[in-house]
């Protein structure tokens, strides 16, 4: 896809990934962003930089799990600045814990997020992008799309969610012009990490690292986008020996915390606003 003139909308952009990727996007002749996140302030912080690259920038500070502001909010701005040529869903939740020590309003949080918001952003514009009969939808998943880590089972379990509405979306979308792909970061230095324990042996990767990788995968029709070669070569052993994979997952996981530690960790409900693992 050749972005030079197009609009594209960014959730999640008020930082991490879904900030980088904006400002990559500016930077390769995107004529108009789109920005949605919660935090205004952060939101009006991006859309300053996109400006200096010459990119016109609308900021949208939305809820994506509210499916009615989120009804109302694509339909004015397709009115107001359509159409959208590229959505990219970056806006998604993470938190940490062994299961059994698992909360149910943070289960909630995740699902609500990383899911139903961007299942219902989507609905939204990828009717009027058949009606225009263009278009190219980019979801974030994660290399937990693929392979499923301790701690973070809702996590993985959204993540691999994505990887499956993706797969169902292209087939679907496909006959209207529409292209939908995957991107699959590996961990990435972002503010969302900062509240977990690494695992073992990974490298994080920068959030524009990911940007530039994801602007790569745009100019090609791959169906899905993996980030850094930590990630290809996991996906690859998870083909060959998921079970080794499974024991490399297993003795690179944190150690389990005792729960009154946990209990005084900074708050983890704080919102972020990008796929991050």
């Amino acid at each position: 896809m050749d972005v030079q003139g197009k609009t594209a909308l960014v959730t999640g952009a008020s930082r991490g990934i879904g900030r980088a990727i904006a400002i990559e996007l500016a930077r390769h002749g995107v004529t108009r962003l789109i920005l949605i996140a919660r935090n205004r302030q952060r939101l009006e912080e991006v859309a300053s930089e996109v400006e200096l690259l010459d990119c016109n920038a609308i900021v949208v500070p939305l809820d994506l799990t509210q499916p009615a502001d989120v009804s109302v909010a694509i339909a004015q701005v397709w009115r107001n600045y359509g159409p959208i040529h590229l959505l990219v869903n970056c806006a998604g939740v993470a938190h940490q814990s062994p299961f059994l020590q698992s909360r149910l309003p943070q289960v909630e949080q995740e699902i609500a997020v990383n899911l139903i918001g961007m299942y219902s952003i989507t609905r939204m514009v990828a009717r009027r992008m058949v009606s225009q009969r263009e278009g190219r939808i980019v979801n974030v998943s994660s290399l937990m799309g693929k392979v499923a880590a301790p701690t973070m089972a809702t996590y993985s379990a959204t993540k691999f969610a994505i990887l499956g509405f993706t797969q169902a979306l292209r087939s679907e979308l496909a006959p209207h012009n529409v292209q939908v792909t995957a991107l699959l970061p590996t961990l990435t230095d972002t503010d969302m990490v900062k509240e977990l324990d690494w695992f073992q042996g990974i490298m994080p990767m920068t959030p524009q690292q990911v940007a530039k990788t994801f602007m790569r995968g745009l100019r090609t029709e791959a169906p899905e986008i993996l980030v850094g070669w930590q990630s290809h070569l996991a996906a690859w052993v998870n083909r060959a020996a998921p079970w080794l994979v499974e024991k490399i997952v297993y003795w690179s996981a944190p150690p389990p915390r005792p729960a009154a530690s946990r209990l005084h960790r900074r708050d983890p409900h704080a919102p972020v606003s990008s796929s991050a693992l």
